[in-house]
């Protein structure tokens, strides 16, 4: 009898990653409101609704938002092309990022791992489970925007900051359209000033973060399919 054949897709650079329980993440950020409730989430895909803080009047709040960007511009419809990640490069010329970026919709995406495909010489693409040593959850330096369809009804949505990776995600993440490249990763340190600071000040926390400090390991093709979710998934391979 024959078996299945493995499922051989990767997501998009930084296209999968996972929540910790609501309450950890409350404890780490400072929040003036709240507008979200979720659970633990160990495969978190594009276009779901995730936990972004963002910081509004004065004061900084936790809301839902799409992931996948939808510009302004789009009437509430989203692109045919992924909005997922938003290239540090092209904050200011990209259409679709500027906007954002120009009037401080930043936000930052909460996060607890994230999962990257490494090329294997076998031709078959491994993921890999990576996350910090020195902090269990963080967040993704992100913008987000606001769409009005043409029947009035508005969604938020949100993209995630990459940049060219450091050498533990240069070695991982080693194929696709863009190599070698990382998602901006934010400690709960550096929280206030993505929000809150100038534009130069937010940008200068955009860096590859130290590999020293991260972990990864490879895991189950399990990973590969968004149906699948939980605890399992981040579990090391067994050889």
């Amino acid at each position: 009898m024959t078996g299945r054949r493995p499922i051989r897709y990767s997501a998009p650079m930084c296209g999968r990653y996972i929540l910790a329980q609501q309450a950890k993440f409350e404890r780490a950020v400072r929040l003036g409101r709240v507008h979200w409730e979720f659970t633990a989430r160990f495969n978190v895909a594009p276009s779901q609704p995730v936990p972004v803080v963002r910081a509004d009047a004065g004061a900084h709040e936790g809301v839902m938002m799409r992931w996948g960007l939808i510009p302004f511009f789009a009437h509430g419809v989203p692109p045919k092309y992924s909005t997922i990640n938003a290239t540090v490069e092209k904050l200011t010329a990209s259409p679709v990022w500027r906007g954002p970026w120009k009037h401080g919709q930043r936000c930052i995406q909460l996060a607890a791992g994230f999962y990257e495909w490494r090329l294997e010489e076998s031709g078959r693409k491994q993921p890999y489970f990576i996350h910090l040593i020195d902090a269990p959850v963080f967040g993704f330096a992100g913008i987000w925007d606001r769409s009005v369809g043409t029947d009035g009804s508005a969604i938020e949505s949100c993209a995630l900051i990459t940049l060219p990776g450091n050498t533990l995600l240069r070695h991982i993440h080693n194929s696709g359209t863009h190599p070698g490249r990382m998602p901006a990763i934010l400690a709960p340190d550096q929280f206030d000033a993505w929000l809150d600071g100038s534009p130069q000040e937010a940008l200068a926390m955009v860096s590859a973060y130290p590999p020293e400090h991260m972990a990864a390991h490879p895991v189950s093709l399990k990973v590969n399919s968004p149906r699948n979710d939980g605890p399992d998934l981040i579990e090391p391979l067994r050889a």
